[in-house]
């Protein structure tokens, strides 16, 4: 048997979801019939799978030994040589430059040195998160962006800040501005674009329509011509809604693929020309209104120099 007190980061969240996090070799079925059998309580008490924490709550788990192994000994994070350029950080949040060529996340490759692990190393290093004193919370992303585009990546350094930046994120109080390089020259040089987009999940691609259909989701793009140069361009655009390479495929659709793009255009020039990957760019957030333990955000902007930015030189 194992008691786990639940603290703060911990409150708020459904107990499933708290042992999902907590004991993360237990599988799903094994846990819920555990729940319903009384082997995991809440307070001593019998307990739904639904049933919300609070601060101070104990979770009684009655499970076999193997399910409470150390929850961390094989993250990366531990041996891990932070290596991150913070643009904004306070004692909630962290906005990071990711690197181009860096995941997010882990994916189907098998690769485990992400941005996400950098900066759970980095916050370990600095004293700001104790595994050992956490059940189920780890710092975290609340957003991402494609492993070959650069830019702002927002991560949370608690429960709280997490919950309410990703509403901020999903009530769109967050502005994200990028920018890019395209073939051509877009016309008119400032416009609001929409369109329907379908995402194929197998490939890794997505299709961009006119009009709407069953599968197809909304999207809204911003974009103005800041600068031209030899037949290309170089945009601000204001990703107004955020769907899956949503700047790439919208602006390819209109004629104008970025430079360096081979899954939305043709980059074998591009290459010869030093744009190994999509010249895209996160490079400006905004937080039109903050929330909870956020609202002191309200109306603050994070900028990265262009200097920094790979591509800006070549239009400048």
């Amino acid at each position: 048997m194992k008691e786990f007190t639940v603290n703060k980061n911990d409150a708020g969240q459904r107990l499933d979801k708290f042992i999902q996090k907590t004991l993360r070799t237990l599988p799903p079925a094994l846990m819920y019939k555990a729940i319903r059998t009384k082997k995991i309580k809440v307070n001593r008490k019998r307990a739904e799978p639904g049933t919300v924490l609070n601060e101070g709550d104990v979770v009684l788990c009655f499970l076999a030994p193997e399910f409470f192994e150390e929850k961390y000994e094989h993250d990366p994070f531990y041996t891990l040589t932070p290596s991150l350029d913070v643009a904004y950080e306070d004692e909630n949040v962290i906005v990071c430059n990711k690197r181009p060529g860096l995941l997010c996340h882990p994916d189907d490759t098998g690769e485990l040195i992400t941005l996400a692990e950098h900066i759970k190393a980095y916050l370990y290093r600095k004293g700001e998160y104790d595994p050992d004193g956490e059940n189920s919370f780890v710092p975290a992303l609340c957003n991402r962006i494609d492993r070959n585009t650069g830019g702002l990546v927002i991560a949370a350094k608690n429960a709280a800040a997490l919950r309410d930046m990703n509403e901020m994120i999903r009530e769109r109080t967050v502005s994200k501005y990028y920018l890019c390089a395209v073939h051509g020259i877009p016309s008119p040089s400032e416009a609001t674009l929409t369109a329907y987009l379908y995402k194929d999940s197998a490939n890794n691609t997505v299709t961009v329509y006119d009009k709407p259909k069953e599968g197809r989701v909304k999207i809204v793009t911003g974009y103005r011509v800041i600068s031209s140069k030899d037949g290309d361009s170089l945009l601000e655009v204001r990703l107004i809604t955020g769907k899956t390479h949503q700047i790439r495929s919208h602006m390819a659709y209109i004629g104008h693929p970025l430079l360096g793009d081979g899954k939305y255009g043709v980059n074998r020039d591009d290459k010869k020309r030093g744009y190994k990957y999509q010249a895209l760019y996160s490079y400006r957030l905004t937080f039109d209104r903050g929330l909870g333990s956020l609202s002191y955000l309200t109306g603050k902007s994070v900028f990265i120099d262009k200097e920094k930015i790979w591509f800006y030189g070549d239009f400048r």
